[in-house]
């Protein structure tokens, strides 16, 4: 497996892969990786000839007082899981090799869409994923990217300005992996103290609950959505940051689940938040 660290050495390799008739896909990460990312190189390397996996912990995508200099980097690890998975190369640059003095041009998705869920909560961060996501596909001259489910609403925004400034990449959503407990796996489960991991299942549980409704019938928003909080409210280390329920992908209001929609939630558990969803076909 190749590591590549510069902007010059990614765009050789992947020049060198077109060249060679290669199709190359793409799975972007911030590292900390765990069994969710590896679905993803998994499904990545059963459709492309060559796949590279990024490890970058994006600043740009990082609110004053968010998680960054805390969240985990674990490169050399992350390397032997990427090797063992059958990843052929990984991007992992400097912050300064990607936003070098100077810097100056952001991808900026303006819909509404945007202002919901996590960009509501998390004003600027789409901004961060939408450049960096810009940048790594033309670096790596990506055919195909990969994405996980449990950040549906990044894959929208994703999906979003690929089609809008017509980058030739398809974007695939592949569904959230979970631990067999039914806690959806995430790099900020390791903050987790085994408390806090038990009182964390209560997303799972919530959305399993409304789910088994809306498959039993029920189809009223606000009932499913109070499904989901009045079980979340029922665990004291747990606190609602959202519970919504919208339309899929485009992400409208709705009273009632008719067509495919996501139930999407955010909850803190001592000092950490954490997301999860589920998507209905109505």
């Amino acid at each position: 497996m190749k590591i590549l660290r510069t902007q010059d050495e990614i765009k050789q390799y992947s020049l060198e892969m077109k060249k060679a008739g290669k199709v190359i896909g793409l799975v972007p990460t911030m590292g900390a990786l765990h069994e969710g990312h590896l679905t993803l190189m998994r499904t990545a390397r059963q459709s492309v000839d060559v796949v590279i996996a990024s490890v970058f912990v994006n600043p740009v995508q990082f609110g004053p007082n968010e998680d960054f200099d805390a969240y985990p980097r674990q490169f050399e690890e992350d390397c032997k899981k990427l090797e063992e998975t059958g990843v052929d190369a990984v991007f992992h640059p400097e912050p300064s090799e990607m936003y070098p003095e100077g810097f100056c041009t952001y991808v900026n998705v303006e819909g509404d869409f945007t202002k919901k869920l996590c960009g509501g909560q998390r004003p600027g961060h789409f901004r961060g994923v939408a450049t960096v996501v810009t940048k790594l596909i033309n670096l790596a001259r990506a055919d195909k990217a990969y994405f996980g489910q449990k950040d549906a609403q990044q894959v929208c925004v994703i999906r979003r300005f690929v089609e809008d400034l017509a980058i030739p990449v398809e974007i695939n959503m592949v569904p959230i992996v979970r631990e067999e407990s039914g806690l959806a796996r995430s790099s900020r489960n390791v903050y987790l103290s085994k408390e806090e991991k038990t009182a964390a299942l209560v997303l799972s549980r919530s959305l399993n609950m409304a789910k088994k409704a809306f498959d039993d019938g029920e189809r009223n928003v606000g009932k499913l959505k109070q499904i989901i909080v009045d079980e979340i409210n029922g665990e004291p280390m747990a606190v609602i940051d959202y519970v919504e329920i919208y339309s899929f992908p485009a992400l409208e209001e709705i009273d009632e689940v008719k067509g495919e929609s996501i139930m999407a939630i955010a909850v803190k558990i001592g000092k950490t938040r954490l997301i999860d969803n589920v998507i209905l076909e109505g």
